[in-house]
């Protein structure tokens, strides 16, 4: 890790330090605000002792980031929009970095303050869509172009869609548990529990359960938000020491002669259907320069010349020059960007579809990449921030929702909910919150159980929740149009 400082003058390092910090910091905070749910109900219901839980949930964190693989980590930095990822070593590309991390990060402390379960997922990706809506007005180009529609979509309907999903299914499961076991112990409450049979525990195979499902909702947490921590901090070093980090200098010659033969197969794909892409594809017309490098996807098979020019007979990266492996990286992306607007033509077989997507797959080998001690360093910042500052959003959770205490069925309930939905949606590719399916779910077994709400948190939540896409969204983009101005 040290070895990225050699060769550095001091204002680079400090530079590096700080945009090192700032990712950290958000991964750190989003352990204690998103993780604290997966906490909650174990903890109100006597299942584990708070100190206990949260530690054995930040361990969970950490190891879901070290397993999690790579695959949500560039699907949210891909968000972006492709001029930016080409040209990320400029300083408009760190200004993009910044503006993201200093709106999410502020949005996060915001509702951690106020102990409202929001979502750093959102918060993030409403971020990044903003800096993306900024660079459009900026190069006066189509928000198609800056914005992409359909993952911005898809937010916005789990946004409306998972609270209700995660409060009617853990309201049904308590309903079910009043109907086909009515006198069991699972209906009271630790108190309860203490005054009759003068211990707080749940019964065994409720505790079971509750212990589980918080242990899996924490790792799989890990595996997917620790991603987008690793995906920002590759950001950050591509953009500020891109001679070590551009490329993954570690890459095998058969990784290597993979991507060239992606590269081939793509440009024989182009000239076969050169007709309809001239067609599909219309070159933007921007009225302002912006001097940073577009992605042309009809020059495609230019790109690939000028790629394998540069590669001719390597066999790994080492040999390139700090420019070269720029230009190399920016070929990549931008043949990865030619594939997936190939993609969209019409009357294309599943075959087409089938090889465009594994021809994407092989152009990003070399890109799409973490060393360990990035992997590392995020899984430390998330499972450390889960043991520290998680009680506001636990106490919220816990006893602002209801106006009863929680009953170790509504515990249960609650929390099986929210691990079968991150199960079900990272096998869908859904981008469900479970933040708000576990508020959420909390509010519908109260409602099952006839507690009643405290209305006033609820208000306080749906607010956090309609407002996070939107003003995430306006401070990121608000931050990078201003700081564009001050760049020369």
């Amino acid at each position: 890790m040290f070895e990225l400082f050699s060769g550095l003058e001091a204002p680079v390092i400090v530079t590096l330090l700080l945009s090192l910090g700032f990712v950290l910091a958000f991964e750190f905070i989003n352990g204690f605000h998103d993780t604290a749910n997966a906490v909650a109900t174990v903890i109100y219901t006597q299942s584990m002792k708070p100190r206990r839980a949260v530690f054995i949930s930040g361990v969970f964190n950490f190891l879901g980031v070290l397993t999690g693989g790579l695959a949500v980590a560039y699907a949210i930095v891909h968000l972006l929009p492709v001029d930016l990822l080409v040209s990320v070593n400029t300083a408009r590309g760190l200004a993009m970095v910044f503006a993201l991390l200093t709106a999410a990060i502020a949005w996060n402390l915001g509702t951690w303050y106020f102990g409202l379960p929001a979502s750093s997922s959102h918060t993030l990706i409403g971020a990044i869509l903003g800096v993306g809506v900024a660079n459009s007005l900026i190069n006066h180009t189509s928000l198609a172009q800056g914005i992409n529609w359909g993952k911005a979509i898809d937010v916005g309907l789990s946004l409306l869609i998972s609270p209700l999903v995660g409060g009617v299914i853990a309201a049904l499961i308590v309903l079910l548990l009043r109907r086909y076991r009515p006198t069991s112990n699972v209906h009271k409450t630790p108190f309860q529990r203490q005054q009759i049979e003068g211990r707080k525990h749940p019964p065994f195979w409720t505790r079971f359960m509750l212990i589980v499902s918080s242990m899996g909702v924490s790792f799989a947490h890990g595996s997917n938000d620790g991603q987008k921590g690793v995906g920002l901090l590759m950001l950050v070093l591509i953009g500020i020491v891109p001679a070590k980090f551009v490329l993954d200098l570690n890459t095998t010659p058969y990784q290597l002669e993979r991507t060239r033969d992606a590269a081939l197969h793509l440009q024989q794909f182009y000239n076969r259907h050169q007709d309809s892409l001239e067609k599909l594809l219309v070159r933007p017309k921007n009225t302002k320069p912006t001097g940073a490098y577009e992605c042309q996807p009809l020059d495609t098979p230019n790109t690939v010349e000028r790629l394998l020019q540069t590669l001719q007979d390597q066999r790994d990266y080492h040999r390139l020059t700090a420019e070269q492996r720029w230009s190399v990286r920016t070929d990549l992306l931008c043949l990865d960007e030619a594939a997936k607007q190939a993609g969209k033509l019409s009357g294309l077989t599943e075959a087409d579809q089938s090889h465009l997507k594994n021809l994407r797959k092989d152009l990003t080998t070399t890109t799409e990449y973490a060393p360990t001690w990035v992997i590392l360093s995020i899984a430390l910042a998330l499972g450390t921030g889960t043991m520290i500052g998680w009680r506001r959003v636990v106490k919220t959770v816990g006893e602002k929702i209801g106006k009863k205490d929680m009953t170790y069925a509504q515990g249960v309930s609650a929390q099986v909910t929210a691990g079968v939905s991150i199960g079900l949606a990272s096998f869908f590719g859904f981008p469900v919150s479970t933040t708000q399916v576990l508020s959420s779910a909390v509010a519908g077994t109260m409602l099952a159980e006839r507690a009643g709400l405290q209305m006033a948190t609820i208000r306080n939540i749906a607010l956090a929740w309609l407002f996070t896409l939107p003003v995430s969204m306006l401070m990121a983009g608000g931050l990078y149009y201003l700081a564009t101005h001050f760049l020369p």
